[in-house]
């Protein structure tokens, strides 16, 4: 399955009427040779751009039309390294400082979903040592900073952490809210990746580098996202998406 969320941009120059010479292609961004976490999460994660809850439309299959366009764009870069475009667009920042950058995911899994991603090239939680130990600390209070500043008046519980196997690459903190509400939640992927074991917490993370080091991700993590479907608040179990965001509507804050 191909990732068609970050197109790489194409300009084909052609020489008019010019025998010989071929047509040129630029290529305005592309990734870099970080190394690539691929894993079984693909559809887990797909990230950056619109308001959370916006329109439904925005998580829509594209046409076929849309579809070839954007498998001749791709040819030229690997869509996981999307993230490091989007966070180098003004457009989709929502903060910034020196360390970090803010953005929106651009499918996102609830009302209120940002990535918070460090300036710095960290591949992912395998690269992450104790010299990180103050950037995951200044993430994670950005990723507070953002609930205050944008949903501080809302009921919503919100959880900050890291995806075990992301597949995108470059490593980035989510920050979702915990209602669910969002029309691109559509599989068991998706909701196994923020709640089951395969979603770990911002502060588990510091403190492993803190003890250890490094972050340990145990064996067994792409499994997590076939279990059953269980509501996150009373543990039930429900047989569809369908039927488990219609339960979930009553756990939302009155």
């Amino acid at each position: 399955m191909v990732n068609e969320l970050y197109p790489y941009i194409v300009e084909f120059e052609e020489e008019a009427e010019s025998p010989g010479l071929e047509t040129h292609r630029k290529r305005k961004r592309s990734g870099n040779n970080d190394s690539i976490e691929r894993g079984a999460a693909q559809e887990a994660d797909s990230h950056t751009g619109l308001e959370p809850g916006s329109d439904p439309g925005q998580c829509s299959v594209p046409s076929k039309k849309e579809k070839d366009a954007s498998t001749k764009k791709q040819s030229l870069g690997h869509w996981s390294q999307g993230l490091k475009i989007s966070m180098q667009d003004p457009k989709m920042q929502v903060y910034k400082d020196e360390q970090v950058v803010v953005i929106k995911d651009k499918y996102p899994k609830a009302r209120h979903h940002w990535l918070v991603l460090p300036w710095a090239s960290i591949s992912s939680l395998k690269a992450v040592t104790r010299e990180h130990l103050e950037l995951l600390k200044h993430m994670h209070t950005v990723g507070e900073k953002m609930i205050t500043d944008f949903a501080g008046s809302s009921k919503l519980r919100f959880r900050l952490g890291y995806h075990a196997i992301p597949s995108m690459s470059h490593v980035h903190l989510h920050v979702i809210s915990q209602d669910f509400d969002s029309p691109c939640l559509k599989n068991k992927k998706h909701w196994n990746s923020f709640n089951t074991e395969y979603f770990i917490e911002s502060q588990a993370v510091i403190e492993m580098v803190q003890t250890a080091g490094r972050v340990s991700v145990r064996d067994g993590m792409p499994e997590l996202l076939k279990l059953p479907l269980r509501c996150h608040e009373c543990q039930q179990l429900l047989p569809s998406i369908p039927q488990l965001k219609e339960h979930l509507r009553r756990h939302w804050p009155k």
